[in-house]
């Protein structure tokens, strides 16, 4: 697949350093360290490799990576990767795909919150599905579950939420039994939404009596306990979206769907259309609208697309994709290896493909398709920490 006509690192090279003076001291290190990452990323800057096909002895330069999470392009080895270690989790059942989503204006104070509302997001979320599962009257069973976060809309907006993929079943309480739920229909949305808004809010109330709540600007008000809690109000009676996405068909499919999902940042390259006086047009996907109508084309001034792309860095260290229940990391082994003993599973034939991807070479001429050596590298270019010194 050949390089995009646009990438977001053009974007952030032609625009990026205007932009950064003008927003001096409105943006965090997060978001500068992500800055700088894009726009050096498979330049000369990191360095790299020459390389030589061992078949046709075509040369060419290959340049390092970034290896930055927000990264457009250095995505796909690091999903590539996950997915190889987590074909071994993956039972022979069907798998449901759960939606939590944060309402609006929960959603304008996590941008300030960050680390305390996201991990919320994901706790309270697992917390709900386990529950409502280990209840007698729904599926009374024990579960695992994979959470992942994104914090984006198809046009760049701010707008949590966490795709959750779950097996169609769970152990029975004394862990003698596979439990599966019913076929089509895991558990009921609207149970799931009721608990996932009752939890997330006193929580969230938890949080803030507690002093972990940032606020600004319009929302500077909200640091007194009487006038969060008037605010939290009418959040108690909005409908919160929680939705079941129709079951995957198989593990394959949710291997695929995977795919797409763990590593994806606010926006790929291949969504990029152009950038001119102005701004930055890009394809969006409208979910309000219908048929073939939900696609569209969106420009935006080249300063607002950095700062809407800037909005999805998370803070540093924050893991966006989490297990929990059976799969959790804690007794994941034994656990999966419980519940297939109990379907009369045998154990994930992922040998061969190991073999195969060990096997792979790394560097694949694009001429003729055989394996490229390294005949040389070269040091990525060494930062400028102080003017030259003068002539003394």
């Amino acid at each position: 697949m050949g390089r995009p006509a646009l990438e977001v690192a053009d974007i952030f090279r032609a625009h990026g350093p205007a932009w950064r003076q003008a927003q001096a001291g409105h943006l965090s290190p997060g978001q500068f360290k992500v800055m700088s990452a894009i726009e050096q990323c498979r330049t000369a800057a990191l360095g790299g490799h020459v390389l030589r096909c061992d078949a046709c002895d075509t040369v060419e330069i290959s340049y390092n990576s970034c290896r930055n999470r927000h990264c457009p392009k250095c995505q796909a080895k690091a999903a590539q990767r996950w997915l190889d270690a987590r074909q071994a989790d993956l039972l022979p059942v069907e798998y449901y795909h759960v939606v939590f989503t944060l309402p609006a204006p929960i959603s304008a104070i996590a941008y300030t919150n960050k680390a305390v509302i996201y991990r919320l997001l994901f706790d309270v979320a697992a917390e709900t599905l386990a529950t409502i599962a280990a209840d007698p009257k729904h599926l009374w069973a024990q579960i695992g579950i994979t959470l992942v976060l994104h914090t984006w809309g198809s046009a760049l907006t701010h707008h949590p939420h966490v795709h959750g993929i779950v097996p169609g079943g769970g152990l029975s309480p004394d862990g003698e039994r596979w439990i599966a739920c019913r076929p089509g229909f895991f558990l009921s949305v609207r149970v799931l939404s009721r608990l996932f808004r009752r939890r997330f809010l006193e929580e969230l109330e938890k949080a803030h009596h507690a002093g972990q709540l940032r606020f600004f600007g319009e929302h500077d008000g909200l640091a007194d306990a009487t006038a969060f809690v008037r605010w939290l109000a009418p959040l108690r009676k909005c409908e919160w979206v929680v939705y079941a996405k129709r079951p995957f068909a198989g593990p394959k499919a949710v291997l695929a769907y995977l795919s797409r999902y763990t590593h994806r940042v606010a926006i790929s390259n291949r969504r990029l259309v152009s950038l001119d006086d102005r701004g930055v047009t890009f394809r969006w996907k409208d979910y309000r609208a219908r048929g073939r109508t939900r696609h569209k084309t969106m420009t935006l001034a080249a300063d607002e697309f950095m700062r809407r792309f800037l909005l999805h860095v998370l803070p540093g260290g924050f893991h966006r994709i989490r297990h929990y229940g059976l799969i959790a990391n804690a007794g994941r082994r034994e656990h999966l290896a419980k519940v297939r003993a109990l379907l009369n599973a045998p154990p994930p034939a992922i040998a061969v493909a190991t073999c195969e991807a060990a096997e792979r070479p790394t560097f694949v001429c694009r001429c003729c398709g055989a394996a490229m050596s390294v005949i040389e590298t070269f040091l990525r270019r060494q930062p400028i920490r102080a003017p030259p010194g003068g002539d003394t």
